[in-house]
């Protein structure tokens, strides 16, 4: 029996193929009789196209229906499909096709001479193109195929997938996903969530990225459910279209935004079951606010492109805010000390680590690499920090590299921008550690303020007086409407630590 994610999916497809898989917010709709037919034609077209199984198909394409359809037709093909982030420049797309070495790139018709070239440089065989409204060569050519194609046989370790993660510590790596992988998780987030084939799901994530294509497409596939299918993040239309939807799944800013919105009522979110947040940390504030308003918990989970999901706060039971809950059912995780991987006692911090079928193959022709992110033992060295509690549940504290180290002592960022997002007025805030003559680095905070809100460096550090004991108190505070962020949401502490690298060498210690 194959284990191709493909085939499992169309297992779990309703008996009606007319039944909605996709509908736009233009009201048009993709059934699974057309997702059936037209990634057939799509993945012949890869075929003739030279794509044979195990060959990359990469793409940097806009979010559309026709994009979600290039990676099943990969899936039926037996390929390995290789999101890339629209955002990405020129200089960035030569360094993964250098790298991937796939057989086909389906770029924007709008740089299509652009990238033709680039491929020619790096030795990419085959460029196509796809636009948003399903225009592009790669549509053409499906056009002129037929819709019956036999899916390639694959085993649950041969790759579906390669993501790439966001390099900002060095090279970029590729994370090789299996068949496998992502099957197990669709499976256990489906039925942890419960989600069943009445469900619609408000889809506005991007595709290039573990939460939005793998999470959000493929628990939908695996129910036989139907996707709302936004081309982004757009208020006025998630609060238009949440009345017709069940489930929401979404990243912090997504949830604050809409809390800014008085018409973001108890009323409109009636019919939903249920918010997921995920890709960035949610606030304790936010929880709050947003339980406050609707009352709905939204759901935090937690999971890396390495990994897809780990853990989620419970369906049925408590979701605490701060937390991102229990591990799935199948996944083990352990908190460990960093340097030896001896298992720490309940309550204290250290790394994360992770074993079970979720876990990616390793990172792609990076085999020494790969060896040092896993133990012996198979678990997996995510770099998140953590700790859990009495009842299990899991707190992340912040990654190892955010880790601050002032005056000797440990410092971590997620505990000081809890408290200062409990202080009236602040949206959201971001501490980082910034290099200090006295004390090796000194902790700086960088405050969004809610709109309205006068928020000033030395209230604030009054405010943290009695909060903080005096290492963790942020020695400078900047307000600013402005965090930087990635296409996720989330933001990109990198970029904080080297704007605010020299506060405390130019200016003088604080």
């Amino acid at each position: 029996m194959s284990e191709n994610l493909f085939a499992i999916f169309r297992g779990r497809f309703p008996a009606d193929l007319s039944k909605v898989f996709l509908e736009r917010p233009n009201g048009s709709v993709v059934t699974y009789a057309d997702l059936t037919a037209l990634s057939g034609q799509l993945a012949n077209a890869l075929k003739r196209l030279g794509v044979k199984p195990g060959d990359r198909v990469a793409a940097q394409v806009e979010k559309s229906a026709e994009a979600l359809l290039v990676y099943l037709a990969a899936l039926r093909a037996g390929a390995v499909y290789l999101p890339l982030n629209s955002a990405y420049t020129a200089g960035e797309i030569r360094y993964f096709l250098g790298d991937a070495e796939p057989t086909v790139f389906v770029c924007r018709p709008e740089v299509e001479a652009e990238m033709k070239a680039l491929a020619t440089e790096v030795g990419v065989p085959r460029v196509e193109t796809l636009g948003s409204n399903g225009d592009g060569s790669l549509m053409e050519a499906a056009r002129a195929e037929a819709p019956e194609f036999e899916d390639v046989v694959r085993t649950g370790d041969d790759l579906a997938a390669i993501l790439y993660t966001s390099g900002t510590t060095g090279r970029s790596k590729g994370a090789m996903l299996s068949h496998g992988n992502l099957a197990s998780n669709a499976e256990v987030l489906r039925d942890t969530w419960r989600f069943t084939p009445e469900d619609r799901l408000l889809h506005a994530l991007p595709i290039f990225h573990t939460h939005g294509l793998f999470v959000a497409t493929n628990i939908t596939l695996m129910t036989g459910s139907t996707l709302i299918f936004l081309p982004g993040f757009n208020a006025n239309e998630i609060i238009r279209l949440l009345p017709q939807a069940t489930v929401m799944m979404g990243v912090p800013t997504f949830y604050t935004r809409l809390l800014a919105r008085e018409d973001f009522t108890r009323d409109l979110a009636a019919r939903m079951r249920l918010f997921v947040s995920g890709s960035a940390p949610l606030s304790a504030e936010t929880h709050k606010e947003f339980q406050e308003r609707t009352g709905h918990a939204i759901l935090e989970r937690y999971g890396m492109t390495e990994t897809n999901m780990n853990t989620s706060n419970p369906y049925g039971g408590e979701r605490i805010p701060g937390s991102v809950g229990l591990p799935l059912p199948g996944v083990e995780i352990r908190i460990a000390d960093l340097q030896t991987g001896r298992a720490l006692p309940q309550g204290e911090v250290g790394v994360i680590e992770i074993r079970g079928p979720n876990v990616f193959k390793g990172y792609w022709q990076m085999p020494e690499k790969t060896k040092e992110e896993f133990r012996e033992d198979g678990f997996f060295i995510s770099g998140d920090l953590g700790r859990v509690d009495e009842r299990g549940y899991i707190y992340i504290v912040g990654r190892a590299k955010d880790l601050i180290i002032s005056g000797g002592f440990n410092v971590y960022p997620a505990e000081v921008e809890a408290v200062i997002e409990a202080i009236p007025g602040v949206a959201e805030c971001a501490v980082v550690g910034a290099p200090h003559p006295d004390f090796g680095e000194g902790v700086v905070a960088v405050i969004a303020p809610k709109p309205g809100a006068h928020l000033d460096e030395k209230g604030v550090q009054t405010t943290l007086a009695n909060e903080l004991a005096k290492y963790k108190q942020p020695k400078r505070v900047f307000i600013t409407n402005d965090l930087p962020r990635n296409a996720m949401g989330k933001v990109q502490k990198k970029d904080l630590r080297d704007q605010y690298a020299g506060v405390f060498t130019a200016g003088g210690a604080s």
